[in-house]
């Protein structure tokens, strides 16, 4: 089940379930669109990955139980601001690969 965190792991920008500006990687890191293009380029902190728009859960059960009422957004907040410059050398080398061949 896809964990939707509830805050940018950056800025701490607020991320609710029904947001388009959340943006995951595969492992489900979490960051703002804002974040993903302007300070990240792209490039997961974490794993080196690209990230992806998060999926919108449905508010309303329309089959199998399954929407957000059954199976709410997460409520931990993961604040770990991105170090920069240890970013920027980390992504240095792989940001220009695209994110489905890094």
């Amino acid at each position: 089940m896809l964990e939707l965190r509830p805050t940018c792991e950056h800025c701490n920008k607020a991320l609710p379930p029904e947001s388009h500006e959340a943006r995951i990687c595969s492992y489900e890191c979490t960051f703002c669109a804002d974040c993903v293009d302007a300070v990240l380029s792209n490039v997961c902190p974490n794993c080196g990955g690209g990230f992806t728009p998060r999926p919108v859960r449905p508010t309303t059960c329309w089959r199998n139980n399954n929407f957000l009422g059954n199976d709410p957004a997460s409520t931990t907040v993961r604040h770990r601001p991105v170090d920069l410059e240890n970013h920027i050398q980390f992504s240095a080398a792989i940001r220009a690969i695209p994110p489905e061949k890094r």
